[in-house]
């Protein structure tokens, strides 16, 4: 299997890249930075793994299709995309940007430009590599701070932001269309919740590992022809939409 992983450089994409490597797949290192993109798919392959990486900026069109481009001359398709790429704030701005009332519309885009808009253009110039694909798979990580179900409970604890979380609500709400709408395809699409890792996103304040983060999008992304599509699970089984 030939599975490509954005953001996976490091945190929960490395992880899920270096699961995917010990399987025995070959995987596709795909960073906006050429040197750390570099530096991961190096240590896969030290690790025994098959692993080359490739610049890809989810925001950048251009970036967008020229990885596209590379992975269809070297593999010439693709069975798995995992849309990990994502940020819970633009670097440098304050979180307090994100709170409904003072809200800053630019960051709010700029969060939805990396975790919607990206995952629409990573998975628009991907397909046609997955359609080469006996077994395509599409996994999108998510997560269950956009879970309107889960956010509505009065005891629910997740920060409030007009931007990370409705970001994920619209991620997850655009995996169940591209599920419905790529099955008459065979593409199987899902979404998947890492739970609170600690990363640099979150300065490393989370309870989980990027390896228990991984778990479920390893999962999704190796399921067989007659798997699932239009889930949202972790790897305790699914969670409210």
């Amino acid at each position: 299997m030939i599975a490509l992983v954005t953001g996976a450089n490091k945190g929960i994409g490395r992880q899920i890249a270096g699961q995917l490597a010990g399987l025995g797949h070959t995987v596709v290192v795909a960073a906006r930075n050429a040197d750390a993109g570099e530096r991961a798919a190096a240590e896969l392959r030290a690790d025994g793994g098959t692993a080359v990486a490739v610049v890809l900026d989810v925001t950048d069109p251009a970036s967008v299709a020229a990885a596209a481009d590379a992975v269809k001359r070297q593999f010439g398709r693709l069975d798995a995309l995992v849309n990990n790429a994502g940020i819970v704030a633009t670097p440098g701005v304050s979180f307090a940007a994100q709170q409904p009332g003072s809200a800053e519309v630019d960051e709010i885009r700029s969060v939805f430009e990396t975790n919607f808009f990206g995952v629409i253009s990573v998975t628009a110039a991907f397909l046609p590599l997955l359609r080469l694909s006996e077994t395509p798979r599409i996994v999108n990580v998510s997560s269950v701070a956009g879970s309107l179900a889960a956010v509505s409970d009065p005891a629910a604890t997740d920060p409030i932001a007009a931007g990370y979380a409705p970001s994920k609500t619209a991620l997850t709400s655009l995996t169940l269309q591209y599920a419905k709408g790529l099955a008459p395809e065979g593409i199987l699409v899902n979404a998947v919740c890492p739970g609170f890792v600690a990363t640099d996103l979150n300065g490393f304040r989370g309870t989980r590992t990027p390896a228990e983060g991984a778990t479920a999008a390893v999962r999704m992304a190796t399921i067989g022809a007659d798997g699932p599509t239009g889930t949202f699970t972790d790897e305790d089984g699914p969670l409210p939409w």
